[in-house]
């Protein structure tokens, strides 16, 4: 990890921060992108479907604007496009299960002091590990 990769994670997880303290404070809404995300699809009647909407076309818009600045930053994806399909499938499944995603709990959950939040994490992070280890022992 060089400086310049660590000064850029902590600037985002910044930002990342900052826009959920800004939902939160401004909306009283939970940042948590499958919440979001599910009750925008599912045209939740909660008086939140334009926050949901802007929320949403901002994060794909960003996304975007910074391919555009930099594509060389945001890389080629990592796998063909049946296997991102299956992966978003097992994540959508996941955040179903878990009663949220990693941005919902891991953001904005364990920052109000969430005990449930704080099982999920530990759930999600045991996962991934146990996911890499599996996956570098299939692909070694």
């Amino acid at each position: 990890m060089t400086f310049t990769s660590a000064w850029h994670g902590a600037l985002g997880g910044a930002l990342i921060g900052l826009a959920a303290s800004i939902a939160l404070l401004s909306h009283g809404r939970i940042a948590g992108i499958s919440g979001t995300l599910g009750r925008a699809i599912e045209r939740d009647d909660d008086g939140g479907f334009g926050f949901r909407i802007a929320f949403l076309a901002g994060m794909i818009a960003v996304g975007f604007l910074a391919y555009l600045a930099s594509p060389a930053a945001i890389g080629a994806p990592a796998a063909g496009t049946p296997l991102l399909v299956v992966a978003g499938l097992l994540v959508g499944f996941g955040t179903t299960l878990a009663n949220g995603c990693t941005s919902g709990h891991g953001v904005c959950g364990l920052s109000r002091g969430s005990s449930r939040s704080l099982v999920a994490v530990g759930t999600f992070m045991a996962t991934a590990a146990i996911t890499v280890a599996i996956a570098r022992a299939v692909t070694a």
